[in-house]
């Protein structure tokens, strides 16, 4: 598919037809300048700003509010997971893909425990970043192979021979495996946002992970949801 295609087709995926709004994070200029040549080709996603390093980011992100970011991991003066969890604080609609050529287990974990909705090698194809820009903005994790076989490597040091979930948590696993968000589960379940906040709380905590992305991993792996 030729990137015009792409560009036609991709604005089915604005909302109200509004793009999605992307930040680059780099220490590499050559890098953004290649990210937002990416960008353009596509109609559905804007490029909003750059920054050079972790601090930098997390200031821009206040001033910008951009809907996702692509955060290389290793900076200077702020490195990308230290970044990740201070925006996660301070702007908790922005959604972080970390972005980087580098897949040792603490990059992966680090960026994830501190709130990377997704995990991607800068090898990645145009269209399958796009695609994890697009899943971000809907909430939803996207992990290269090597990301997710370091998580499901480390897992297997948590035990789960004495995990025992209600059958509403049993419920919303299964459901975040699928890829849906709080809202969206609440919408299936039946019940209030602040409930599935709960459960999906009650069910980091047994599990002994610290986000989304590492329970579901979890739960592939041990074979928890059917």
């Amino acid at each position: 598919m030729s990137p015009a295609s792409v560009a036609a087709d991709g604005g089915r995926f604005m909302e109200g037809n509004h793009p999605i709004r992307v930040m680059l994070v780099d220490d590499h200029t050559v890098v953004r300048s290649g990210l937002s040549a990416f960008l353009m080709a596509y109609d559905d996603l804007e490029l909003v700003g750059e920054a050079g390093n972790g601090e930098e980011a997390v200031r821009k992100c206040e001033l910008l509010c951009p809907d996702v970011i692509l955060m290389d991991l290793v900076m200077p003066v702020m490195d990308g997971a230290t970044a990740t969890r201070e925006i996660r604080k301070k702007c908790p609609s922005t959604q972080v893909i970390a972005l980087t050529s580098f897949k040792e287990q603490e990059l992966v974990q680090g960026a994830v425990q501190a709130g990377a909705i997704g995990y991607l090698l800068k090898n990645v194809s145009a269209d399958e970043l796009a695609k994890a820009i697009r899943s971000a903005k809907a909430g939803h994790p996207t992990l290269s192979s090597e990301a997710a076989q370091v998580l499901i490597q480390a897992s297997r040091e948590t035990p789960t021979s004495a995990i025992e979930l209600t059958n509403r948590e049993q419920e919303v696993l299964e459901l975040l495996v699928e890829g849906l968000n709080n809202n969206q589960i609440a919408e299936r379940l039946v019940v209030s946002r602040s409930t599935v906040k709960f459960h999906v709380s009650s069910i980091l905590s047994k599990l002994g992970v610290s986000s989304r992305t590492e329970a579901v991993a979890l739960a592939l792996k041990n074979h928890l949801v059917v």
